[in-house]
């Protein structure tokens, strides 16, 4: 899996031992709910700070 995190729109470096920690638990969380099939392609997480 790859993994990008941007901040701003800057993209963040991530080393791989980061990389495989937020690739596997966001899709293990995302893999958990209703509608969800094991061949999504994409997944993709906005957070706004208000």
């Amino acid at each position: 899996m790859e993994t990008t995190v941007r901040v701003d729109g800057v993209e963040i470096p991530l080393n791989e031992f980061v990389s495989k920690i937020l690739a596997g638990t966001v899709s293990g969380a995302v893999m958990s709910l209703r509608g969800v099939g094991e061949g999504w392609k994409k997944i993709e997480i906005e957070v706004r700070r208000s």
